[in-house]
């Protein structure tokens, strides 16, 4: 017999309570999920590279579903496997998965079972993914960021670092600059300078897209951590294009010393706004080759900025390269880093050992993938105003939606909420 609990009263109205309703999940939408992994086969593709020791006797869930579960996971906002707890009686994730939910010390032990040898193997799966996405298109850019990760405890490889002051991870993505795709995620010790282990990474990228599209133009785009001999003379041998920044020092400031006197006096005195680019050549001394760098002299209205950066984009003014293309890699790289980190929770790296974290953060950049695969759906309905909708607003409007299922012999049917806002772009998604 159910129990009803008396909440309170709103005027002489009584307001009860009981657990007497069907099994309402919260996470409805997840089988829009399914839909799109049964199309693209992202997770199975990713699962085939993960090995499994285990004794055929003791597993319950394989490499596929552990991976699936921990990945919809990330993607309905349950950020650790310690979640599994409040979804353990979840109907449609029952549903999705085939069976019950593999318990928290599973998906713990299917973490730490990750070694380096199984971390290379799906960063060679992940660019050859990327390669093979390339059929057709004659140029990429490159787009490559870090970001910090803060840590909290006792994992291995959490450093000092003193740019940031903290104890941390450092988190290194190279994306596509147009498609928004990761092309390879790395997770480095916490001491590491930005451009630490890039240019032999990116090197091993350039050789596999040259080996399947010898012809395609790559462009690279980065801040200026990422300025160094190395990059300069890995551009040199691949005949890469790029626009690259660099930090300021007293040899560049002489070179940009009159421009800066004449903004200073004509607009940033009177408190308006204006920028004037001017351009030469600079060599550092560890550089093999002149450069040709641009400086952005700016009066912001509220004082002077200067920006440096190096580029042998031709036929552009240093207006149209940084304006038009090297400040891009604001929404190409910078805000797609706060998805993975921020929305698809690459900062929660928990795990004592380097490798076990490394392989989260392949879990949070997989479910970001998940979402770019959802948001090229979203932007081929016609509802134009979710066209731009970032992981968050996703998972709020669309993914966490009320549903109950209804199961025969024949049929398995989901029924969700009738309050649902976005059902016609919900149906939609199914036929695109």
């Amino acid at each position: 017999m159910d129990i009803k609990y008396t909440a309170f009263y709103r005027r002489k109205q009584e307001i009860l309570i009981d657990f007497s309703a069907e099994e309402v999940s919260s996470d409805g939408a997840i089988i829009l999920l399914e839909r799109i992994e049964r199309k693209h086969k992202l997770l199975e593709y990713f699962s085939q590279v993960i090995p499994d020791a285990r004794h055929d006797s003791y597993i319950k869930h394989d490499v596929y579903k552990l991976l699936k579960q921990r990945v919809y996971m990330l993607m309905q906002g349950y950020e650790d496997a310690n979640d599994v707890g409040y979804l353990k009686n979840d109907v449609v994730f029952q549903d999705v998965l085939g069976s019950k939910l593999a318990s928290q010390p599973s998906i713990s032990r299917f973490e730490n079972s990750i070694d380096k040898r199984v971390i290379f193997n799906l960063l060679y799966a992940w660019v050859r993914r990327y390669v093979k996405s390339l059929k057709g298109r004659d140029s990429i850019v490159i787009d490559i960021d870090a970001t910090d990760d803060p840590t909290h405890g006792a994992q291995q490889l959490t450093l000092y670092n003193g740019f940031y002051e903290q104890y941390m991870y450092n988190e290194l993505f190279f994306h596509d600059g147009e498609t928004g795709q990761i092309i390879i995620p790395v997770l480095r010790p916490g001491n590491s300078h930005s451009n630490k282990w890039y240019v032999s990474i990116l090197k091993r990228v350039i050789k596999l897209i040259r080996e399947s599209y010898p012809n395609i133009k790559i462009t690279i785009r980065a801040d200026s951590g990422f300025s160094c001999a190395p990059f300069y003379s890995l551009a040199n041998t691949f005949d890469l294009k790029y626009a690259i920044g660099i930090a300021s020092n007293n040899r560049l400031k002489n070179k940009t010393k009159r421009a800066e006197k004449a903004v200073r006096q004509l607009y940033a005195s009177n408190n308006l706004k204006h920028q004037h680019f001017v351009s030469f050549a600079y060599k550092a001394d560890s550089w093999e080759f002149e450069q040709t760098c641009h400086a952005k002299v700016e009066s912001t209205g509220k004082g002077m900025n200067v920006r440096y950066f190096i580029s042998n984009i031709p036929d552009l003014t240093s207006r149209e390269i940084y304006r038009d293309f090297y400040v891009k890699r604001g929404d190409t790289s910078e805000n797609r880093i706060k998805e993975v980190k921020n929305m698809c929770y690459s900062d929660r790296l928990s795990c004592h050992k380097f490798w076990p974290n490394f392989f989260r953060m392949l879990l949070s950049s997989l479910a970001y993938e998940m979402f770019l695969l959802l948001k090229n759906k979203l932007r081929k309905t016609s509802a134009k105003d979710v066209w731009n909708w970032q992981v968050e607003t996703i998972r709020s409007r669309l993914l966490k939606v009320g549903a109950v299922i209804k199961k025969s012999k024949r049929r398995v049917y989901y029924k969700l909420s009738k309050s649902f806002v976005y059902q016609d772009i919900f149906i939609g998604l199914f036929k695109t």
